[in-house]
């Protein structure tokens, strides 16, 4: 299951490390973040629940970006 997130973000480096923290993140298939639009699409592996799964991820990301923002 793939799903999209709008994200807040100040540059293109930081966006590049929230994707890398998604996709290290456990039961995320794949994570891409696109910094033009703004957004985040999420592929759950088969069984996840998305709604944990984003929580951690949201975690993970302020790890490497503090002022970084998921919106749920």
């Amino acid at each position: 299951m793939k799903k999209t997130y709008k994200i807040d973000v100040d540059c293109a480096n930081c966006a590049n490390k929230m994707e890398e923290a998604a996709r290290k993140t456990s039961g995320v298939k794949d994570a891409t973040v696109n910094f033009m639009t703004l957004k985040m699409i999420v592929e759950f592996e088969d069984g996840a629940d998305p709604k944990a799964v984003m929580e951690t991820v949201r975690r993970n990301c302020k790890k490497v970006e503090d002022d970084c923002e998921i919106f749920l």
